[in-house]
């Protein structure tokens, strides 16, 4: 199969590196420092189980993916938006777009553009950095993938793209409500993204502090609070699962922390914005996670305006 990586960051370029370590055709589109580097070197994960380098075409191209069969959509849930309109023009009426953002609300934006039977999402169960361009380093559990389907029918397609991933020596399982699955990772995503990137410090330092933790804490109770309201199946104390199980993430650095050092947009909207948001159509308060949201949100804007300047 031909695969084409858009966001070849420390996720996109994990997967893609695994599929393209076993003989898949991958297109990776990459900018700046990463791109120069994997063309002279190319693409190497440094993990748990190893180290490897893959080549492949690297570049920033987005016509280099016209004759793609599937897409891992990577990038940062602020350009989801901009980049699935510019690629609709150039990929194939039949190429398959998967997901490995974090967040809820991507699908409904790529279903939208690109039809539910083309879409399927994957939750992404992984701690890795590109430590530097081209250099991909994993640590802790192996990373594994739930994907599912959008759309009901496409069950079987969903199977297959499992399977293809399993081959790929990827730890995948098959969800038959993916929705529900990417819902449990958005409410580990809320409780310890948000809070890490404002203390500038990783998941143990959260848990390790009981002011930090209780915070945490009330932040992952809100949140389920409007995921039950909205209709999504989770535990009413999935909170105490969700804090029990991160202690095997203590020496993760979450994305909005990765992002907030490297001087990037932070993904604010998809991961506290959307829970707010959608806090205030069912009705459900969310005060001390709108106060982290408000908070990061100037950072993020003062972050910006320097960028601008």
């Amino acid at each position: 199969m031909k695969i084409g990586v858009v966001g070849t960051g420390a996720v996109g370029g994990y997967f893609g590196a695994c599929l393209g370590n076993t003989g898949h055709e991958v297109v990776f589109i990459a900018r700046g420092d990463k791109l120069v580097k994997m063309k002279e070197k190319g693409l190497t994960v440094q993990g748990t189980e190893g180290e490897f380098t893959v080549s492949g075409a690297f570049t920033e191209s987005y016509e280099s993916l016209s004759d793609v069969d599937l897409i891992l959509f990577c990038v940062k849930s602020t350009a989801t938006k901009i980049v699935a309109e510019a690629l609709v023009p150039i990929i194939k009426k039949d190429t398959l777009i998967l997901t490995l953002q974090n967040g809820v609300d991507n699908e409904e934006t790529l279903a939208s553009l690109f039809g539910s039977v083309r879409v399927f999402s994957a939750a992404s169960y992984i701690q890795a950095q590109m430590t530097e361009p081209g250099l991909v380093k994993q640590i802790g559990n192996s990373p594994r993938l739930v994907i599912g389907a959008l759309d009901e029918s496409q069950k079987e397609v969903a199977q297959q793209l499992t399977i293809m991933l399993q081959n790929a020596g990827i730890e995948t399982y098959l969800s038959s409500n993916i929705l529900k699955v990417k819902w449990r990772k958005l409410l580990w995503n809320v409780t310890f993204n948000p809070l890490s990137a404002l203390i500038e410090s990783k998941v143990g330092v959260i848990l390790d502090n009981d002011d930090l933790k209780t915070i945490a804490i009330r932040i992952c109770q809100e949140a389920t609070k409007v995921a039950r309201k909205a209709g999504i199946p989770v535990e009413e104390d999935i909170w105490v699962d969700i804090m029990e199980k991160s202690h095997v993430s203590r020496n993760h650095e979450t994305s909005m922390l990765q992002d907030k050092r490297n001087g990037k947009q932070m993904e604010l909207e998809s991961i506290c914005g959307y829970v707010v948001k959608k806090g205030k159509e069912v009705d459900v308060d969310t005060p001390v996670l709108e106060t982290i949201y408000g908070l990061l949100k100037l950072e993020d804007n003062n972050l910006t305006l320097v960028h601008v300047k």
